[in-house]
């Protein structure tokens, strides 16, 4: 015959006999741990959604995931991103800005004309004899057009032209870089949600042996140590849960600054994203990147601009006109035309201007090719990262295999009567949730690299297409 207070023991384990047979089943390899569904609420008290955080008074309805493809919800984020942006608004304008000051310089080769009106009141007289009083009136037409420059106006072009290409690939360079920023918070936020259903797992299963323990600790005070033991537990694994839960608020609002509101739902795991790129393809994609075409179209311009200055100190010729009108007080009519010449004789410190200008184009040749190696290594580092990352990923799949049996075997133990102690199904259940957020930082880590390794070369959008 058994006392009342083990009684009570049986009775009390008996509601987490279903719960321990749900965990005692091998978990599955190909979905992330964190989507790992919970056994039947039909199976147990301990196992439905609600158990554990009614007492806690928590809203959960920011762990919602979209079931939908996190392709076409990265890709909206990021239209959502470039269509709002302040910032990015006012480098479309330094473009246009720059193509303006193209089609300006490309003007200078045509012919210019100017109109120039006057009126005056005139008084002439010659030896003391009045020749004349009244108004004097004059129009001048002046045109004029350069026919050669040593190739000046032409460099000059080429300046401005390669310029606009600098703030175009400085436009391109920015949307990436907002694109690359959108898609990590997405990620981020990804993270922190998959994080916070597996604490809210880990304080449902916790909860529930504190409500076993309770009913216990009544009839047996000896095992109060051990009612203690899982409220540190409870409230050690509620702390974790809140921590991410703030995590992923901050979180949402540099999203919101960045979408706008309202936040759609939390993207799930993006494929594209979770493929480390092939190396050998991205080296040569890097010279593809906007940044290194800003640095080529920068070297490019300056070449220009030290070939425009080294021409603009040789002689230059151009052709003008002048047809001038006077009526009034005394009348003429004047035309000119001709060519002229213009030949620089003594220019102090033209040879510094020159060498000035062609130092700065060398300047800016080192400069991409020292953001070009910048990138292969740094490309490489990544890589090296991107690898060590996946295959700790990998690594921990086996691992949380195994931690998962073991904290099904130490639960079925300690309900048979003490065989283990509570302590050792709380360092189990411990490990394993830790694992289990380990795995979802894993994954979420590789994700970013391989996000960060895509915006080095074509951009993050290309593989998201």
């Amino acid at each position: 015959m058994l006392y009342p207070p083990r009684r009570l023991l049986f009775i009390a384990l008996a509601a987490l006999w279903p719960f321990a047979l749900a965990q005692s089943r091998p978990a599955k390899a190909t979905p992330p741990p964190a989507q790992v569904a919970e056994a039947p609420a039909s199976q147990g008290r301990c196992n439905e959604e609600d158990a554990g955080l009614s007492r806690l008074g928590r809203d959960m309805s920011a762990l919602e995931t979209n079931d939908g493809d996190p392709r076409a919800a990265l890709q909206s984020l990021i239209s959502a991103t470039l269509s709002r942006s302040k910032a990015l608004g006012a480098v479309r304008l330094l473009t246009d800005a720059a193509r303006s000051d193209f089609d300006e310089t490309r003007a200078l080769r045509l012919p210019t004309a100017t109109l120039s009106l006057s009126a005056n009141a005139a008084d002439n007289s010659i030896n003391g004899v009045n020749a004349g009083r009244g108004g004097q009136y004059g129009a001048t037409l002046s045109t004029s057009m350069p026919v050669w420059d040593f190739g000046r106006i032409a460099k000059l072009t080429e300046w401005r032209k390669e310029l606009a290409e600098v703030a175009q690939q400085g436009q391109r360079s920015a949307e990436e870089q907002l694109s690359l920023s959108v898609v990590t918070l997405a990620l981020d936020r990804s993270r922190y949600v998959l994080q916070g259903q597996v604490y809210t797992q880990y304080v449902r299963k916790m909860a529930c042996l504190v409500d076993a323990l309770e009913i216990i600790t009544k009839a047996d005070r000896g095992r109060a140590s051990e009612l203690v033991q899982a409220q540190k537990s409870l409230q050690q694994a509620d702390l974790s849960l809140e921590q991410t839960m703030s995590a992923l608020r901050q979180t949402e609002v540099r999203m919101r600054r960045l979408v706008g509101e309202p936040l759609p739902p939390s993207i799930g795991m993006t494929v594209q994203l979770s493929v480390l790129p092939d190396l050998a393809q991205m080296e040569t994609d890097i010279l593809l990147g906007a940044d290194v075409a800003q640095a080529e179209a920068q070297a490019r311009s300056q070449r220009s601009l030290a070939e425009s200055v080294i021409a603009g100190q040789k002689p230059s010729v151009s052709v003008s006109g002048n047809a001038i009108r006077q009526a009034g007080v005394s009348k003429a009519t004047e035309y000119v035309g001709g060519v002229s010449v213009t030949i620089p004789l003594l220019q102090p410190g033209a040879q510094a201007q020159a060498n000035a200008a062609v130092q700065r184009y060398r300047a800016t040749v080192m400069q991409r090719d020292e953001a070009i190696e910048a990138k292969r290594y740094r490309l490489l580092e990544m890589h090296e990262v991107g690898t060590s990352t996946l295959d700790r990923a990998r690594r921990i799949v086996e691992i949380l295999r195994s931690s998962d049996r073991v904290r099904a075997s130490t639960l079925q133990q300690w309900q048979q009567l003490g065989r283990r102690s509570l302590f050792d199904v709380m360092a189990a259940e411990g490990d394993y949730y830790s694992m289990r957020v380990a795995h979802v930082n894993a994954m979420f880590d590789a994700q970013q690299i391989i996000a960060l390794i895509w915006s080095m070369g074509r951009g993050v959008s290309t593989p998201l297409r």
